[in-house]
């Protein structure tokens, strides 16, 4: 992959818009984020540019979503990370934008309002098209340059991801160098042998991983938890009782199970799924081998002797990459399978969280700096490991191509 980085650009005295991804969760009563992380994963590319005039742009949640609102407490924090003036505009790209900019002097940070307050921002095009719209060529004509840190939002192609880089000169930023130079270190020179860890609800995604990692030979395990196991009992024939069968159904995800089932008829030798599972049995936690599982009961967890089984396998792995929970952590009767693979996972040479829940698990864990990468971006992460090239890797790199040289 090339594409343009900060290291090969000049920006000092240069206007340059930033895109980022501040979307964080907030409580909507009060407009107060809760989480930071990644506000402070993008403060090295921030002041990295320090000697430019910054004009950042971002998101926060869709239209509809309670969540959904302006970005001033984004600004607030920002400021209070950075211990820095930022100037909160709430426009985008109309005249009080344009004139914050232009009053704006090298070293100083404009944050722009909510990207997807534009209608356009929401519309999924091609890059082309997305360098067409008034949102991205007004923005353009702001700015010298561009560069795009927001590697959570890199699988979508939405005007400011994927058409600015049409529109103008677009390098990666040192998050997202960072995440793509980590995440290719899975397929390039991971030490071995190699553990995917596949959980939590996204059982489409994890499929597609599980089956481009066994095809490549990236991959020499693939440890299947969480709603994605119960997927690959069913492929198995394994009755999982109803409430289970009926989460799969309700997710939409039947069409998933033949797919499993081809995964297991090529690979069974690979695939490593928990023989014993937790299962919520009058408000309580108990265990059960997953053949015995009560018809009537949901599947919580791992049960505790797979549990061990697997932090076995875990620790004689040189890399595992690990993508969501092993159960509902949320209740304590039924975190132990998440949080012990959590802990077996930090040990290894090389360890890579999927992003997402499971990465603020980490953090509450106190196992962060254990792990060679935490990503910023799950969806975006899980569609990397799938081998796809994201839609705003194919955009910088058609940037680098039409504006590097000039």
């Amino acid at each position: 992959m090339k594409f343009g980085t900060l290291a090969e650009i000049e920006t000092r005295g240069k206007t340059v818009l930033v895109r980022v991804d501040f979307n964080s969760p907030i409580d909507p009563s009060s407009n107060t984020i809760l989480d930071d992380k990644r506000f402070r994963e993008h403060i090295p590319t921030l002041q990295a540019l320090e000697d430019a005039r910054v004009v950042i742009l971002a998101h926060q949640s869709r239209p509809g979503k309670k969540d959904y609102t302006t970005l001033a407490a984004h600004a607030d924090k920002l400021e209070r990370l950075m211990g820095m003036p930022v100037t909160y505009v709430d426009d985008i790209f109309g005249s009080c934008a344009k004139q914050a900019i232009r009053n704006s002097h090298p070293g100083d940070i404009v944050l722009l309002e909510n990207v997807r307050f534009s209608a356009e921002e929401n519309l999924t095009l091609k890059p082309e098209d997305g360098a067409r719209t008034h949102l991205v060529k007004k923005l353009a004509s702001m700015a010298d340059l561009c560069v795009y840190d927001a590697f959570g939002t890199a699988h979508r192609s939405q005007p400011t991801i994927t058409g600015l880089p049409y529109a103008m000169k677009t390098v990666a930023g040192l998050l997202m160098e960072k995440e793509v130079s980590m995440l290719s270190k899975v397929f390039t020179s991971a030490p071995k042998p190699v553990t995917f860890v596949l959980g939590g609800t996204k059982v489409d995604d994890s499929i597609s991983v599980a089956g481009n990692v066994l095809a490549n030979k990236t991959a020499d395990k693939v440890a299947v938890i969480g709603v994605v196991a119960n997927l690959f009992y069913l492929a198995k024939g394994i009755d999982i009782g109803e409430p289970s069968k009926n989460l799969i159904h309700n997710l939409g995800y039947d069409g998933e199970i033949a797919r499993a089932k081809d995964i297991l008829d090529s690979y069974s030798d690979k695939i490593l799924m928990p023989e014993y599972v937790a299962v919520k049995q009058n408000d309580e936690r108990r265990e059960y081998p997953i053949e015995d599982v009560p018809k009537d009961c949901p599947i919580m967890d791992m049960g505790t002797d797979s549990i061990g089984s697997f932090a076995d396998a875990l620790k004689n792995s040189g890399t595992i990459v690990f993508n969501g929970p092993a159960g509902v952590f949320e209740d304590v009767k039924f975190a132990s399978g998440t949080f012990e693979l959590l802990r077996a996972a930090a040990n290894a040479e090389f360890s890579v969280c999927g992003g997402g829940h499971t990465a603020a698990v980490i953090e509450r864990l106190g196992l962060a700096s254990q792990y060679s990468h935490l990503s910023t971006g799950g969806g975006a992460c899980i569609e990397f490991l799938t081998g796809k090239k994201l839609p705003a890797i194919s955009a910088l790199e058609k940037s680098w191509e039409m504006f590097g040289g000039k």
